[in-house]
């Protein structure tokens, strides 16, 4: 049986994410408008700095830093974050981000954290849709 359109790109945002160099979450963004894949991301260190997956290290998870908690303390950029700066605006406007997330290898419901809603819904992305569904729309 064929998947629906919806279910193809959240499979695609699946594979993105094992790219995750993050050992506590792994997230997978691809960003769609009409139907074609402007871009994709996943969290990881920022170019250039080392990966906590090669490390071997997670500071916020050391610190007992909860979920949702001091971002500043985490040397990832966020997957949402990677898709936005690797397309251009004109690309973003109107498009959808399809978001998958793991929290250890268990597949969790993916909802963006605050910075990444608000520089989605600024970028010009109409929609958010995880695996669950539409979680947001404009």
């Amino acid at each position: 049986m064929r998947i629906s359109k919806n279910n193809y790109y959240l499979e695609i945002a699946r594979v993105v994410s094992r790219r995750s160099t993050c050992i506590r979450r792994q997230y997978g963004c691809v960003i769609v408008k009409n139907d074609e894949i402007i871009s994709t991301g996943y969290n990881g260190s920022a170019r250039g700095e080392g990966n906590c997956c090669d490390i071997g290290v997670c500071y916020r998870e050391n610190m007992g830093i909860p979920h949702g908690e001091q971002y500043e303390k985490c040397v990832a950029v966020h997957a949402e974050q990677n898709a936005i700066i690797s397309a251009s605006r004109a690309e973003l406007l109107g498009s959808t981000a399809y978001i998958v997330g793991f929290d250890k290898g268990n597949e969790i419901e993916a909802i963006p954290c605050l910075i990444c809603e608000r520089m989605l819904k600024n970028s010009g992305v109409e929609k958010i849709i995880n695996m669950k569904g539409l979680w947001w729309t404009r």
